[in-house]
């Protein structure tokens, strides 16, 4: 596969100046495929140093394989024929013979698999740190895809090595901007593609193949042998113990439970008990929580988008695919799409609208003629300093009548009660595209984007960094 590195500037400026400090220890981390071990080839490629990439074996291999590669750096003949069992004494050497005065580094790729077989490790790693790391002009920088064990042995106050890395960076996914870096499809393939597989690079560069959205879903996803029919089961099979009730939760989330006790009872588990599953779930990226306004709730949301299509047109579909049948429900994916524009605009908001940064949905039952009237509304966005609120609807479709959304927005926003006589109120619409559009509605600010003014407003608010 091709290899393209984008962006990444940021991440890359903190890791050079971490390289001019006398000594640093840096953690790198985040889900698979994000592009952990591209962005350190990209920053050491011009220096110096020691590259180890562990991989799942015993434990005396993993020693072994590291020290081979120490003693190939240092031309060490000696530390070539010797044997150690226990990373302690391998460590004590390598105390000897590095010149703490010479400036290299020492890296090693996928360092959770060292901790699997060798818990005693960050202890060790600890000694090291101290009693010469913190000495010397060496850079020393472990990354591993394994964000519990990072965030558990590494990160966590509990761990040997808390408060010994001078940095620490989760990289994340790419945003939709650089999407077109990786292909040149039309632009609306462009958003379908990032609310299917989002900003993983791998994925993107495997869609790099494929001419159209289509041909890429029904290859890889609709396919029994293609990339991504087993690839959540992986996923989650690497990160969690109790892999039948994460898969669970986000099955249930999916179909549609979105509060604690629906999802709860679709899993099969108390309420009270939920809680610690989501909020994991959440550290990773993996479920996002939206809050209502002027409610002490929230609902959750597949926020990785390839978790969410996965679980709505793979896994609900596994009969079919097996026997070779590659359609989908047109509606029904286009109601996906809907659902994760407006996803979408509520994530990038505060972006376009950078003083508007408290985001809340609306969602209420009023009374009227003795009948309940639901009131709901896509996004609301606030400033509560300035008493400043925009109401927002997000609609997946083309030639879209602003001036009637408008007018049916400004309807419901008359049953929001927020400083009602004392806000600055305005609108705002999103739509593949526009029959007609309005800046104005009863003398208030209206803003209406369709696909391309949004990716052009996106790129224009500084969102040529790394999220």
């Amino acid at each position: 596969m091709i290899s393209i590195f984008v962006n990444r500037k940021e991440e890359l400026k903190i890791l050079e100046k971490e390289w001019e400090k006398k000594n640093s220890f840096v953690v790198v981390y985040g889900r698979r495929r994000v592009g952990k071990t591209e962005l350190i080839k990209q920053f050491l490629k011009d220096k110096r140093g020691i590259t180890y990439t562990a991989e799942e074996t015993s434990k005396t291999i993993q020693i072994r394989e590291f020290k081979n590669q120490i003693a190939s750096f240092l031309n060490d003949e000696f530390l070539m024929t010797q044997e150690f069992k226990e990373w302690k004494p391998l460590f004590s050497y390598l105390q000897k013979v590095l010149d703490p005065n010479k400036k290299f580094y020492i890296w090693i790729d996928e360092f959770p698999y060292l901790m699997k077989t060798s818990p005693e490790l960050p202890s060790v790693l600890q000694q090291f740190i101290d009693d010469f790391l913190r000495k010397s002009n060496i850079f020393f920088i472990i990354s591993g895809s394994l964000f519990g064990i990072i965030r558990e042995k590494v990160l966590s106050s509990s761990s040997p090595l808390y408060g010994r890395r001078t940095r620490d960076i989760l990289l994340l996914p790419l945003k939709f901007n650089f999407v077109k870096e990786f292909l040149n499809w039309r632009l609306e393939d462009r958003f379908k593609l990032y609310f299917t597989i989002g900003g993983i690079p791998e994925y993107l560069l495997l869609a790099r193949n494929y001419k159209d959205y289509t041909s890429f879903i029904e290859s890889e996803f609709l396919n029994k042998n293609g990339h991504f029919y087993r690839e959540p089961h992986f996923l989650l099979s690497r990160e969690f113990k109790e892999i039948k009730t994460y898969f669970s939760i986000l099955t249930a989330i999916s179909l549609g439970n979105t509060t604690p006790t629906q999802i709860a009872n679709f899993v099969g588990i108390k309420t009270r008990e939920i809680y610690p599953y989501l909020d994991n779930l959440i550290s990773y990226g993996f479920v996002g929580r939206m809050e209502f306004l002027f409610k002490k709730k929230s609902v959750y949301f597949v926020k990785d988008p390839f978790f969410d299509f996965w679980f709505n047109f793979v896994y609900r579909n596994r009969t079919q695919i097996e026997l070779g049948i590659k359609e989908l429900n047109k509606e029904v994916l286009n109601t996906y799409f809907g659902k994760r524009f407006e996803i979408f605009v509520y994530e990038n908001l505060p972006i376009i609208f950078p003083r508007l940064k408290k985001l809340t949905k609306h969602i209420k039952t009023y009374k009227k003629n003795n009948k309940g009237l639901q009131i709901e509304i896509d996004i609301v966005a606030l400033n509560e300093k300035i008493k400043e609120i925009l109401f927002a609807e997000c609609k997946w479709k083309s030639r879209v009548n602003a001036e009637k959304v408008v007018e049916e927005l400004a309807e419901k926003a008359r049953y929001v009660d927020w400083f009602k006589d004392k806000r600055k109120e305005s609108y705002a619409v999103f739509a593949k595209s526009f029959s007609k559009r309005i800046k104005e509605f009863e003398g208030k600010k209206v803003y209406c984007f369709d696909l391309r003014e949004l990716e052009k407003s996106l790129k224009n608010k500084n969102l040529t960094k790394s999220p």
